[in-house]
């Protein structure tokens, strides 16, 4: 509801009927529909747990999404209880089911919903053909007579006790048993524990489309993990990361690992972003995990990760990352690739790619300047991020004059120039910066802007004094 200027007619009607509880209960009945969305805002934020309870029992609308309403990311408890009694009463057995129609509650945190009609329309799309399957597969008949209610949750699984909502609505999910489903569609795992396994046992797998692996387990660990992966048909984005704690493994457990994974991501019809970090076992064997891609991908970032020639050269002619919007090979050292393998990566994405990050990964003055030309051909590309390599100024300007012609090209990140290094509290980054923009005003580019990025972390690269300033 609006806190700016007088309430309207209909603010004050539902603080009216708010005063009291047996007031909106009688009122359910009768009220027109496009005024429960905000009765329930109202009601929710101010914490009426009895008038919660009897909307969400009333509610006529097929999805209820709280999105917004969670504060980060946390119901208030005794708000969300209110919910979950109000679903209690819609799965009594004195409740025709047929007549009910709440199918699902979507406690998703991207969620928007602004309290009218039109939020809960374009939520239904959003959630209907996650609704229409099974965890096995299978479709759900039109007319099933005791469709169970479908619960759409984030999960968090970290160290430590969860949440009282998730601990509420796991206990609600064992005493409905089959009449209420709890499906994930986020999942991020921070850590691997007894109660954090029942959890996930609990959740209905095959709607999970973004899954997050963040680990400093043992390869054979996060390999058994994986074997869930199967389980995820509708997964669309995959990010796996591991700490250094997780990365003293024999060649065996690598080269198994990569077997693993790699037979897992068949089953992986509609994966669309795939992000490694810090994957010790890729090195040489890239190619083994771009073979069993069953689909394009969108995005590919590989971060931290050691890779020879041949796996870059086998990138570049994966039939499932010609069509990449996004690669990022940030922190992978491309110092001892050869410039033809990099402007063959570049040329076979050139039609689709809208953002390429070559952050830190020790690209050298003449690999960078072989590169432009390919980099030309990115008719797309909307942000190209190198800051953290060892690059000269007149490098740098070079790079401007040949990304200038890039129309729909509006954020580049570059590092401090290699003359910089012992200058860098002297204010000429700022001078350059100033520059720069100048020279993109001249050029016609005011559209595009250069942001200045970090240094090459590594301070012994060799390079030569050019002063004076090439401008």
């Amino acid at each position: 509801m609006s806190t700016c200027g007088p309430p309207s007619l209909l603010e004050l009607a539902v603080q009216s009927l708010l005063k009291d509880d047996a007031l909106v209960i009688a009122a359910l009945e009768e009220l027109p529909v496009e005024l429960f969305p905000p009765l329930f805002t109202a009601a929710y934020t101010g914490r009426h747990s009895e008038s919660v309870k009897r909307i969400v029992q009333a509610w006529p609308f097929a999805c209820l999404p709280l999105g917004t309403l969670v504060k980060k990311g946390q119901p208030h408890q005794e708000n969300f209880q209110a919910v979950l009694s109000g679903l209690d009463a819609l799965l009594a057995e004195d409740i025709c089911p047929r007549q009910r129609k709440l199918q699902v509650l979507d406690l998703c945190q991207k969620t928007i919903w602004s309290g009218s009609t039109d939020g809960m329309c374009s939520l239904s799309q959003t959630i209907l053909p996650l609704m229409k399957v099974n965890v096995d597969g299978s479709s759900m008949g039109a007319k099933e007579p005791r469709a169970p209610l479908k619960v759409f949750i984030d999960l968090y699984l970290s160290i430590g006790s969860h949440d009282e909502w998730l601990t509420s609505l796991i206990e609600k999910t064992k005493q409905w048993k089959g009449a209420l489903h709890l499906y994930c569609n986020k999942l991020r795992i921070f850590a691997l524990s007894v109660q954090n396994m029942k959890v996930l046992k609990m959740v209905r797998l095959y709607c999970v489309q973004d899954l997050e692996l963040i680990c400093n387990w043992k390869l054979s660990v996060l390999g058994k993990l994986l074997s869930l992966l199967p389980y995820m048909g509708k997964l669309h984005r995959l990010f796996l990361s591991q700490t250094p704690m997780s990365q003293c493994s024999s060649w065996e457990e690598e080269e198994q690992f990569v077997e693993t994974f790699s037979s897992q991501l068949l089953s992986l019809h509609h994966l669309q972003e795939l992000h490694l970090e810090s994957i010790s076992s890729l090195e040489g064997s890239l190619c083994v995990l771009l073979r069993c891609l069953r689909s394009p991908l969108k995005i590919l970032s590989l971060t931290n990760c050691l890779l020879l020639e041949s796996d870059l050269m086998n990138l570049s002619k994966c039939p499932n990352t010609r069509q990449l919007r996004g690669l990022c090979l940030n922190r992978v050292i491309l110092m001892d690739i050869s410039s033809e393998t990099l402007e063959a990566l570049l040329e076979n994405v050139s039609s689709t790619l809208q953002v390429l990050s070559l952050e830190e990964c020790g690209i050298m003055n003449l690999q960078l300047t072989a590169i432009l030309p390919a980099l030309r051909h990115c008719s797309q590309l909307t942000t190209f991020c190198f800051s953290g390599n060892p690059i000269s100024i007149n490098v740098l300007l070079r790079v401007l004059r040949h990304t200038i012609g890039l129309t729909r090209l509006r954020r580049v990140r570059y590092p401090a120039p290699l003359e910089f290094y012992e200058h860098v509290g002297d204010g000429l980054l700022a001078t350059l910066q100033a520059k720069l923009m100048q020279m993109l005003q001249e050029l016609g580019r005011s559209d595009m802007e250069w942001l200045r990025g970090k240094p090459c972390p590594h301070r012994e690269w060799p390079f030569s004094d050019l002063w004076p300033m090439p401008w």
